[in-house]
């Protein structure tokens, strides 16, 4: 925990609260990062890899993206270290929910993340016994439909138009590669194929397909959803890649939508895409986005980027306790204006500032929450002011 400590910074983690069923064998972790702008909300994931710093990192990540986005909630992620195929997932879910549910929905607001399903996020309702703890349940418990809607490839694909206006080109016949076909890449690659783009590469966990004349998208939609990860497979020899060379194919537009740190300063050297979206959460390392930015390559942050299924979750937040269920079409138009408008007015700062997107769109992020935090008291007072107005000496009892 030494590490974690030194890593607390102004603005958290506020909390952090490991968790473990002997009967289960259940080990899972919550991380508080910054309340000030509201309740904790961000997504659970499980995987047997979950560790304590991956949990606070993508925490930060959420306290950024809910400021970004100016929905008021506060940045919090959980995570479960368990097979998601587990035989006992259902018993492993439910002790952690019951072990966290101190804080659960006092503190933290569960969601669906990497391993979590709609019926996960309803297996924590039933557990707590309140339909506030969790958002993400199927639509027939009066859930919104994240996956159905594919709400964060939705954002990531308006934000990939967003960017290419930004470089003086339109979205037709834009060149486009995706690292990962999951929920974000292939919502994501539908809406950009329909809009006329052509997309060259896409990837699975089992390899990666290639063709610069441009895929034909619904049939590997289609190949996907009756074969999963293994539908690469089905590709001529001649399409397919190595895993990780989808990174580096020659196209207008890379999105990295499969998992963190994969583009590190060696990728970050022979990348050909003069615009990079980050699809998936935390994908480039600080070190690679600078080698990026000179070489004139244009990243568009995580927290504004996919930030979609934030907002869904937004309305998702508000329709916990009401019968009230928000429209599809209201949530997309929503998905869409904010994810243009911000990824517009990130590259804009970054430009006219002189700055790295990252550090534009932390910058407006930092500003936000540390104005909430001032006004409710949470900043530490200056010295002079500490001098000013001391702490009255009260009696002993």
């Amino acid at each position: 925990m030494t590490d974690l400590l030194q890593d607390i910074d102004e603005f958290g983690p506020e909390k952090i609260v490991c968790v473990a069923d002997s009967r289960t064998g259940m080990r899972g972790v919550l991380v508080i990062d910054n309340t000030a702008r509201g309740t904790g909300k961000g997504g659970t994931r499980m995987s047997p890899s979950v560790t304590v710093t991956e949990i606070a990192r993508l925490a930060r990540v959420m306290t950024w993206k809910w400021a970004a986005v100016d929905l008021f909630h506060g940045g919090a992620k959980a995570g479960i270290n368990a097979d998601p195929s587990s035989p006992d997932k259902e018993r492993i879910v439910r002790a952690f929910a019951r072990k966290l549910a101190d804080q659960i929905p006092a503190s933290y607001v569960a969601g669906l993340d990497m391993g979590m399903s709609e019926r996960d996020a309803a297996i924590i309702q039933d557990e707590l016994g309140d339909r506030g703890t969790a958002v993400g349940v199927p639509e027939e418990l009066g859930g919104v439909p994240y996956d159905q809607l594919g709400v964060t490839g939705h954002g990531v694909a308006e934000s990939v138009e967003a960017a290419l206006a930004h470089r003086g080109r339109g979205v037709q016949g834009a060149r486009i590669a995706f690292q990962g076909f999951g929920a974000v890449g292939s919502a994501a690659a539908r809406r950009l194929h329909a809009r006329g783009a052509h997309v060259v590469a896409l990837s699975t966990m089992d390899g990666s397909v290639h063709d610069p004349d441009g895929l034909d998208v619904p049939g590997w939609l289609e190949a996907r959803s009756e074969l999963g990860d293994a539908c690469v497979a089905t590709a001529p020899a001649s399409h397919q890649l190595s895993p990780g060379s989808e990174l580096l194919v020659d196209c207008d537009v890379l999105v990295p939508a499969a998992s963190q740190d994969v583009i590190d300063d060696r990728t970050a050297r022979h990348i050909k895409a003069p615009v990079v979206v980050e699809g998936a959460n935390l994908p480039t390392t600080p070190s690679a986005r600078e080698i990026l930015a000179g070489r004139d390559v244009v990243v568009v942050p995580d927290f504004i980027a996919n930030a979609g299924g934030v907002i869904a979750a937004g309305f998702a937040m508000d329709a916990r306790y009401s019968a009230f269920r928000p429209e599809a079409a209201t949530i997309l138009d929503t998905v869409t204006e904010k994810s243009r408008s911000n990824t517009t007015l990130v590259l804009e700062r970054s430009r006219t500032d002189g700055v790295l997107p990252h550090e534009a769109a932390l910058s407006l992020a930092r500003e936000r929450v540390r104005t909430a935090m001032g006004l409710r008291g949470r900043l530490r007072a200056p010295a002079s002011a500490a001098a000013r107005y001391p702490e009255p000496v009260r009696p002993d009892r």
